[in-house]
């Protein structure tokens, strides 16, 4: 009876607990207690990053199979992902991108492979390292990894090239570990069109990309609807069963004329689908201002470097280039990539929007206070400082990734 007791008082205490932190005002704290309180949410829950592109980050490093995989079990000199800096912002599962070159897509069966290669960097970081690191194929493994405290690594496939021409490589590429395909990348490819192409080789899906889309659905793979064209997105929405996701893209809203971000239309449709869009960090993706500013200082460089007759190899050259653009380009702060959470969640609501940074992918390009993995709880502050509650960013972080993630496990689970 008394362990009965006690249990009914646990959960009542738990109960107050979890009512006092909703009840939370984060508007009103000051500045340094908002973000101890981010800081706090982003060790306490489990962060999922839509894309980080670690593992070509290896190969464009040298690293090979054969070769030491590169450490990032310890904080390294570059790039914006290792171990320490995932702990201390509290990511707890990058998706590991499986990028494909639009180059690749030339050569017959390069793709492929490309793709194996980097699958297997990503499972000997996890192998080398098992005490940090381990893969995870399913929000079950993530949270199992969580509770161990190890940082997971699932991972999705960058460019649906990879599949070549041969559809049974949709099952090969689950079988692999593959959580989502990305249907295009920079070029058209047998799958559709691209959003950086302008040649609309389809009009949107091409035949076999349709038969794509249903196979993914029926194997368990998230379809990943960045970098499509904006035709092959309504078709992709058109035809598949189940959620779709936007790993990395932003609001086209602050990019007028850029495609490669979402349309309010598009927006809308994804969810109306149930599917997440995944705010992507980059410069380029967040402020037309960044992109028309980076033109500007290039073109100064170029006049500079022709006035001083100086490459841009000369160390006199190379110092002035280094400070001038750190001076001048006009990299996007934190508050503007919440610009782009509010505008999604006043369009359709917080269940739709999620994390998807492209670190490792848009070069220093990254606003400033999110550098890297390490500064999460910066952008958790000012969502806070706007009224995002503790529950907001619980869906941001993880919920609406995992509650797609596992409506597509479900759907392929029942077609077996």
């Amino acid at each position: 009876m008394l362990r009965y007791l006690i249990f009914g008082i646990t959960l009542l205490l738990g109960s107050a607990s979890m009512a006092q932190q909703t009840s939370i005002d984060y508007r009103k704290l000051s500045d340094s207690e908002r973000l101890k309180a981010a800081k706090e949410i982003a060790q306490s829950t489990i962060v999922v990053d839509g894309h980080v592109d670690l593992p070509y980050r290896m190969k464009v490093g040298g690293f090979t199979l054969k070769r030491e995989v590169l450490d990032v079990s310890v904080r390294t000199p570059d790039g914006n992902f290792d171990y320490p800096r995932a702990k201390e912002g509290g990511l707890d599962a990058p998706f590991m991108s499986i990028y494909i070159p639009a180059a690749n897509q030339a050569i017959r069966g390069a793709s492929k492979a490309l793709a194996d290669t980097l699958i297997a960097m990503t499972e000997r970081v996890a192998a080398t390292f098992p005490d940090k690191f381990a893969m995870a194929y399913s929000p079950a493994d993530v949270r199992a990894n969580f509770a161990k405290g190890l940082v997971s690594l699932p991972m999705g496939m960058e460019n649906g090239a990879g599949i070549e021409d041969d559809l049974a490589n949709v099952a090969y590429f689950h079988r692999r570990g593959i959580r989502y395909i990305t249907l295009t990348h920079g070029k058209d490819n047998l799958i559709g069109d691209a959003s950086y192409d302008t040649t609309a080789t389809y009009g949107g899906l091409s035949a076999f990309g349709e038969k794509v889309v249903a196979e993914m659905n029926r194997v368990g793979i998230m379809v990943d609807l960045s970098h499509v064209s904006d035709n092959t997105f309504r078709d992709a929405l058109a035809i598949t069963k189940v959620p779709v996701i936007a790993s990395h893209s932003s609001v086209r809203k602050f990019t007028p004329g850029f495609e490669r971000n979402m349309s309010d239309e598009l927006i809308q449709g994804l969810a109306k689908n149930g599917g997440v869009m995944m705010i992507n960090f980059g410069g380029a993706f967040l402020d037309s201002a960044y992109t028309a500013g980076t033109a500007q200082v290039r073109e100064h460089l170029v006049n500079w470097l022709a006035e001083n007759k100086l490459s841009r190899s000369d160390p006199r050259a190379q110092q002035y280039i280094e400070e001038y653009t750190a001076k001048h380009t006009p990299f996007p702060t934190v508050a503007r990539v919440a610009d782009h959470f509010d505008h999604v969640v006043r369009l359709v609501g917080i269940d739709y929007v999620g994390l998807g940074s492209d670190y490792d992918g848009v070069g220093d390009s990254l606003p400033t206070g999110l550098k890297d993995v390490s500064m999460f709880p910066n952008l958790f502050a000012e969502l806070l400082r706007r009224g995002y509650t503790k529950e907001d960013l619980e869906k941001i972080c993880y919920k609406n990734i995992f509650r797609v993630w596992q409506a597509v496990e479900d759907f392929a689970a029942a077609q077996k």
